[in-house]
């Protein structure tokens, strides 16, 4: 298998940069997309939504909020059958629904995934080169600034398409009647509405993103300088990755806590017309949760986040290097 180098970059085109990024979202959506349609099943069974509520979907890459049962709609969400665990879900929804099932909700998952991963890949490796030619090749500040912007970027770009995406899960609209209601929302509250619940969003994702790539970085040298590896392998990109990945989501788990609530009052305000309390800041509602359930509370959901977020760093990022990687030695073939 081919060795991955930090100077492919300079070898490779932005969109080819964003080829592979996309490549490597859809690639990782397929794996992990099972194991949160399962998890999703198993929590349905132990606490069953109530009719018309909500829940927030995960593959690991992108969050959405999908409704349950909610009158005649098709929402993809299923009455679950009884599990034992998880490889019994696992055969059960194989043999009664076809293993088709398992990729229930990866269409609208895929719609957000790909440009918020095209945008925030790209955009970190165009910065990491701009950030060496000023501060220096070997600066350990490159990784933190350029996945912060990056992220705070593409969280920016895509919030108002959530928005969106919401509104459209609920009834099916027509471009025309979509164009109506984003347009009654922007006269009636402002084009800032458009971005509600961003800032949740960035303060979970922004230090993730600082995280995960700075020990991404570090993970990625300290493996090589012990194989005695010049360049990067597909393994050692996906055991950094996912070891960065781990890190990063339980030090910012109690921001992911903070957002599913914001992002769940959002969609029962927008959708099912239940009037949302007052606006509070994100530290008023961390307060109420260890209020409510301790500190513990911040951190609910550990296991199934890991379980999502570790494989799909791991994959996510090793995918892309090695895309990086290939079309590197594909123009160097083409330019002899």
């Amino acid at each position: 298998m081919a060795e991955m180098s930090d100077s492919n970059l300079d070898k490779t085109t932005i969109i080819q940069q964003a080829v592979a990024s996309c490549c490597g979202a859809i690639i990782t959506s397929l794996f992990v997309t099972p194991l949160d349609v399962i998890k999703t099943r198993l929590q349905a069974q132990s606490n069953p939504f109530p009719k018309g509520k909500c829940f927030v979907y995960s593959n690991g890459l992108m969050d959405h909020i999908c409704f349950c049962e909610n009158g005649d709609s098709k929402a993809w969400y299923k009455k679950t059958g009884h599990f034992k665990g998880t490889l019994d879900a696992f055969v059960k929804i194989i043999q009664i629904e076809g293993i088709k099932s398992l990729w229930s909700g990866l269409p609208p998952t895929l719609i957000m995934a790909l440009p918020t991963t095209v945008i925030y890949f790209t955009c970190y490796d165009q910065l990491s080169e701009a950030l060496k030619s000023r501060l220096g090749k070997d600066d350990e500040h490159i990784p933190v600034l350029a996945g912060s912007l990056s992220r705070f970027g593409s969280v920016t770009v895509v919030s108002p398409l959530e928005l969106i995406r919401t509104r459209m899960q609920y009834r099916k609209l027509s471009y025309k009647q979509l164009y109506t209601c984003v347009s009654s929302k922007v006269a009636k509250d402002g084009w800032f509405s458009l971005w509600r619940g961003w800032s949740s969003t960035v303060l979970r994702d922004v230090p993730f993103s600082a995280m995960y790539w700075y020990n991404y970085e570090r993970f990625k040298k300290m493996m090589c300088k012990e194989v005695g590896a010049h360049e990067p392998t597909f393994f050692i990109a996906f055991t950094s990755g996912a070891a960065s990945g781990s890190i990063a989501a339980v030090l910012t788990l109690p921001f992911d806590v903070v957002k599913t609530h914001r992002q769940t009052e959002l969609w029962e305000s927008e959708t099912l017309k239940i009037p949302q309390g007052d606006c509070t800041s994100t530290w008023t509602l961390m307060r109420k949760i260890v209020a409510k359930n301790g500190i513990t509370g911040l951190f609910s959901g550990i296991v199934p986040r890991l379980f999502k977020v570790a494989p799909a760093c791991a994959i996510m990022i090793s995918t892309y290097e090695y895309g990086k990687s290939f079309f590197s030695h594909l123009n160097e073939k083409m330019n002899q």
